[in-house]
């Protein structure tokens, strides 16, 4: 997958994980990272999808209406490239932090569903229920942050609300952070999810 890779100056921080939204690419989320955890490594994916020429990570039908077949295939695929990188960059695959915006918080959202604990904490910026019906593995001690907007014309209030009561029933600690700022990433959920980080500090080092 076409990535970026970036080694921080403080090696005892898990690895950022950065999932773009759609139309993004790989370094698209650099600079939330800095503000997140500044010195940590991170790893920045472009999804393999293309939508009208923009990259997704998986295909969807319309919007809000995912093709599953191909999530859960892109999800698998996702999960195999983390494992090539951590050998080939020489990171820790078991101190990772999933960083996703909008089709990116998806992807990792996926990839909790799928895998349980991938990550020792994630960052999912409006998300949205990736898939239903899924038997979610334990997420117990995985603490989850969730950036929302009231006003969000993309992701209704009851979506983000499910989202929340599905990692939570798998064992989850979610942490949500709601602004009126629709569906794009405001200065102050940024905020949020830095100080959110830093009080995690210890219990992710």
């Amino acid at each position: 997958m076409i990535h970026v890779f970036e080694q921080g100056t403080d090696v005892t921080q898990p690895t950022l994980v950065l999932f773009h939204g759609t139309g993004g690419n790989e370094r698209d989320l650099l600079p939330l990272a800095e503000l997140l955890a500044p010195g940590a490594s991170v790893l920045g994916i472009r999804g393999n999808v293309l939508e009208n020429g923009m990259p997704r990570y998986f295909r969807r039908l319309a919007e809000g209406i995912f093709d599953e077949e191909d999530l859960i295939f892109r999800t698998h695929e996702v999960k195999q490239f983390l494992e090539e990188a951590a050998a080939k960059y020489g990171f820790d695959a078991g101190n990772l932090v999933a960083v996703g915006y909008s089709n990116g918080a998806n992807i990792a959202g996926s990839l909790l569903f799928h895998y349980g604990p991938l990550f020792r904490a994630a960052v999912l910026l409006h998300p949205m229920v990736p898939l239903r019906g899924l038997a979610i593995p334990p997420l117990q001690g995985v603490p989850v942050f969730i950036g929302a907007g009231t006003n969000d014309p993309i992701i209704r209030s009851e979506e983000t609300r499910e989202l929340e009561a599905l990692l939570s029933g798998a064992g989850a600690e979610v942490t949500s952070h709601w602004g009126n700022q629709g569906h794009r990433l405001s200065a102050s959920e940024a905020e949020a999810a830095r100080d959110w980080l830093a009080a995690l500090s210890d219990s992710v080092k």
